[in-house]
């Protein structure tokens, strides 16, 4: 990892004038960086990940050739354009799964489910067959359903080993739940969703969920809706069979990180986005646009960055789409000293999705969802005049930790942060469509965490008739599974974003600041970025 040294400070401005204000000096600077990154240098970057991906069996996803492949060519980039480039290598859990898992009622009545509508791979679940009676273990159908399935060992105290254990969401981890499961003799586990709430209220407590259990499971594991868990849960004869073909192995990965060889380095202004991609596709949208902007934006500021008093560090982080981990390793390497250099971290991350929203992370907290270190609100007010500017309305995204921000405003890190999104796998309301234009009722990313999430997504297995209607809604905007509009719009938003705090960061922090009061523990997934792991 890099240790930061102080190597230079702001040019003197000529005696015979006033020196400019920091503020008048940042928006110089804004005004040069957004003149010089453009969509199609952005364009250029995903077309090379989408070969990189072409040629490593259709991914980007860390522990493979092809997110190998992908930093090199993100630090050959940087170190061309002049930066101290450091490689941080790390091992990982790896997993993959290799052909799609199965699922079936055998009896009283023989019933196929369908993969990705009825139940889902539990990520890391153990890989083999198993078939058996449903036997709930301490479920809970009984409004407002709070849920300890499966969470203690003793749950399991009268399970009858060699069933299918049925538990529920909620209160511990899909890993202890599934693995103390096994522990006590079960051959295979489903994890419906916890029922919580209502369904109009918090539907995403009742739909499928696909899960991370965090580590390996040695059995067989999915999940389900709430409905059919609750059905399962009534029909204590019913006999399943689960079919699993999945990989689970340690394996090393990297982050690429890159920064300014001058400016305070007590005061570093950061900025990252993940480079992997999911193992089932190339990951051009999630998350190729966020490291394709930022890395446009890093190589056309390196020529600028001279003068600028503080220092600037670009991040490129692995094995995100595995919990946060490639960024969570690189906070946990550093020294207190080095937390207190960091002045503010800002993340990208699905800055291009093809139906697009324009959301910025939820910093000064109006939404009430998260408790932001002091100084976010500043963050969020950067972005959201940028964008006004731009005669463009945003919206709030949840300032909850789940993405690569997470670890950055943890307790004891505290770190103030800020970003922007475009949305994921969530529907589009006619709200949004009033905003932003677009196609109503359909997901910002229709390909989402799929082989379709690519340059070519219809030819990869995408909805040709909903591709066909958001053609219709954003023409030429619309290149692959990207909306170019929104990429180059956020692409701006970050320039202008690193260059007026490579300026000045008032009100966010000064060289020498400690961080400010931290945020709860940041949770380890979940809409945007990697996979809940609860």
């Amino acid at each position: 990892m890099l240790t930061a040294v102080a190597l230079g400070v702001a040019a003197a401005a000529p005696a015979a004038a006033d020196p400019p204000t920091p503020a008048q000096s940042g928006a110089a600077l804004s005004k040069k960086l957004t003149s010089a990154v453009t969509a199609q240098g952005a364009l250029a970057h995903l077309r090379q990940f989408q070969k990189i991906a072409d040629a490593h069996q259709n991914t980007r996803a860390s522990g493979t050739p092809g997110y190998d492949e992908s930093a090199d060519y993100v630090a050959r980039k940087l170190e061309h354009a002049g930066y101290q480039v450091s490689r941080q290598s790390f091992e990982f859990p790896f997993f993959q799964e290799l052909t799609p898992s199965k699922f079936s009622q055998v009896s009283p009545t023989a019933k196929t489910f369908v993969n990705g509508t009825d139940f889902a791979t539990l990520n890391f679940s153990g890989d083999g067959a198993a078939q058996g009676t449903v036997t709930a273990v301490d479920v809970n159908l009984t409004p407002p359903r709070a849920s300890t399935s499966g969470c203690e060992a003793s749950d399991f105290a009268s399970f009858p080993k060699g069933k299918i254990a049925l538990l529920q969401r909620g209160t511990c981890d899909f890993g202890v739940k599934a693995n103390n499961a096994a522990a006590a003799g079960a051959i295979g586990v489903i994890v419906f969703n916890q029922g919580n709430g209502t369904e109009a209220a918090n539907p995403d407590r009742f739909e499928l969920v696909q899960g991370n259990a965090g580590g390996p499971v040695p059995i067989p594991a999915i999940t389900v809706p709430y409905a059919l868990g609750a059905q399962l849960a009534g029909a204590p004869t019913t006999v399943v069979r689960i079919e699993t073909d999945t990989l689970s192995e340690t394996r090393t990965t990297e982050n690429v990180i890159a920064e300014t060889s001058g400016g305070h380095a007590d005061n570093v202004v950061m900025a990252g986005a993940h480079l992997d991609s999911v193992p089932e596709g190339p990951g051009i949208n999630d998350n190729g646009t966020g490291s394709a902007g930022l890395l446009e934006v890093a190589l056309k500021y390196a020529p600028l960055a001279k003068e600028v008093p503080n220092k600037v560090r670009f991040a490129w982080w692995g094995a995100e789409e595995g919990g946060l981990l490639g960024s969570a390793h690189y906070v946990s390497a550093l020294t207190p000293a080095q937390v207190a250099d960091i002045g503010l971290y800002l993340n990208f991350d699905m800055i291009g999705s093809p139906n697009y929203l324009l959301a910025v992370y939820d910093g000064d907290n109006s939404t009430g969802t998260g408790a932001p270190p002091a100084g976010s609100g500043a963050l969020e007010t950067i972005f959201r005049k940028y964008l006004a500017s731009r005669g463009q309305q945003v919206v709030d995204t949840e300032f909850d930790g789940r993405s690569d921000y997470g670890p950055f405003i943890a307790e004891g890190v505290g770190i103030p942060a800020g970003g922007l999104f475009t949305g994921a796998e969530e529907k589009k309301t006619a709200a949004d469509v009033a905003k932003f234009g677009g196609v109503p009722d359909a997901a910002y990313d229709p390909c989402y965490h799929q082989a379709c999430d690519s340059l070519s997504p219809v030819s990869d297995g995408a909805d040709a008739a909903l591709y066909k209607k958001l053609a219709k809604a954003y023409g030429k905007k619309l290149v692959g599974n990207v909306n170019v509009f929104a990429l180059d719009l956020n692409t701006d938003a970050i320039a202008d974003a690193v260059a007026r705090l490579a300026w000045d960061t008032s009100g966010i922090s000064k060289p020498g600041d400690a961080p400010k009061a931290a945020a709860a523990a940041a949770p380890s997934g979940g809409r945007q970025g990697p996979l809940p792991t609860n």
